[in-house]
Formats: C-alpha cells, sequence, structure tokens
C-alpha cells in the first residue's frame, strides 16, 4: 500500500507548549574562556533564544554556577527577556544533579527539553545524558553553546547526539516555534526577534520590508 501523506507537522517538531527550555551557565567568567565560538555571536545567539522562548511563553529555567563568588552574573542578553525571574544558582556542575533545578523541571512537567549553555562540554554533556537516561527527549542549541576550543564543542556534540539527542540551531529554534507565517499572532514577535538578534537574516527582513513591504505571510 501507497504511503498517503497529510499536510501535518512530524512528531519531532517543537512547538512553544511542547518543552521546557533550560539556560545554564551564561555568565561572563566562562565565556572568558570560551573560543569556539565568538562572544559576540555567542551573545546574539543567547538572546535570540531568549528572546523566542519568552516571547511564544515557553517555560524556561535560568540556572547559574557559583554566580557571586566567581562566575559573575549571566548575560543580560538573557535576562532582559525575562524581568524579574529567579536564576537558580548552583554548585554542581552539571544542573541535573541540584535539586532545586530538578524540582523546577519536575514542576513544569514537559518531558521534552531544550538546553544551551556554556560549557559544552561540562555543563551542557553533564544535565543532557543525565536526562536521556531518565528517559527526558532532549534537544541542544549547539550554536547557543561554547568551549574552549572547537574540539571540545564537537567532540560534546558528538557525544551527545550518539547518545540520543538532537542538535539543533538558535535561529531554527525560533523559526521551529513559529513554523506558519499564516500565523498572525505571532508574525510581527518573530521577525522582530529576528531583526534584533538574526544577524544576516534579519537585515534581510529589514530590507525587504523597507524597500518593498514584503510580509512572509
Amino acid at each position: 500500500m501507497p504511503i498517503t501523506a497529510t499536510p501535518t507537522p512530524g512528531p519531532q517538531l517543537l512547538s512553544p507548549k511542547d518543552h521546557a527550555l533550560v539556560l545554564i551557565d551564561f555568565q561572563s567568567q566562562m565565556a572568558f574562556a570560551t573560543h569556539s565560538i565568538d562572544a559576540v555571536t555567542l551573545r546574539m545567539n543567547a538572546a535570540l533564544v531568549s528572546h523566542a522562548a519568552a516571547g511564544f511563553k515557553v517555560p524556561t529555567i535560568l540556572t547559574t554556577v557559583a554566580e557571586k563568588s566567581f562566575s559573575g552574573p549571566m548575560f543580560s542578553e538573557i535576562t532582559d527577556a525575562f524581568p524579574g525571574q529567579e536564576l537558580i544558582d548552583r554548585t554542581s556542575m552539571n544542573t541535573w544533579e541540584d535539586a532545586n533545578v530538578i524540582k523546577v523541571v519536575n514542576a513544569i512537567g514537559k518531558d521534552r527539553l531544550v538546553f544551551a549553555g556554556l560549557w559544552t562540554s561540562v555543563c551542557i554533556v553533564g544535565p543532557t545524558l543525565s536526562a536521556l537516561a531518565q528517559g527526558y527527549e532532549v534537544y541542544v542549541i549547539s550554536d547557543a553553546c561554547g568551549d574552549v576550543s572547537a574540539e571540545a564543542h564537537a567532540r560534546a556534540m558528538d557525544r551527545m547526539v550518539q547518545a540520543g539527542a538532537r542538535p539543533i540551531t538558535s535561529l531554527q529554534y525560533l523559526l521551529e516555534l513559529q513554523r506558519d507565517w499564516a500565523r498572525g499572532d505571532s508574525y510581527e514577535l518573530t521577525t522582530g526577534i529576528a531583526k534584533k538578534f538574526g544577524g544576516a537574516y534579519g537585515l534581510g527582513i529589514i530590507y525587504a520590508q523597507t524597500m518593498f513591504g514584503a510580509h512572509e505571510g
């Protein structure tokens, strides 16, 4: 029997209501030694992801490590998207070993988790492998992560993918939440985030809208 196609999204595609986002250790001290991605790009991608999650009302956990004593504040590009939200500070390198974080994960109650943060090989590998072992479905935003070298980041991504994690990128995350330009209620949100944080793609939107009044929908 031939397969019959239907105009429906695949179950592995993300939607605003089917996952929680966990942003880990986007802090000054961690960024100083990050060399797999330049600091400007990292901050822009972190901002894009954060504002996408906030705009689409994705439940989001913000967590830091040794904020007061060593690692410093979380990027303002992230905290600006979640004004007033508590940052969960930890001592553990593996976020999944922190009881306060797990309490919030359980309260949110999503079986699908999306991770991003610093460094890929330590603070992202740890919770990713731990969550996978406990039956969660895990996505990692690869270009909103960084490590001490390109090799360290690449091997960490390889390890997580081999364990079952699904790699995505920052812009992909935003556009997957929107997914259909006919969704007019979130059109301005999506294009506004892209124009501000989406690099060359955002410039293209600005140009098209300014010069031609273009509208994807």
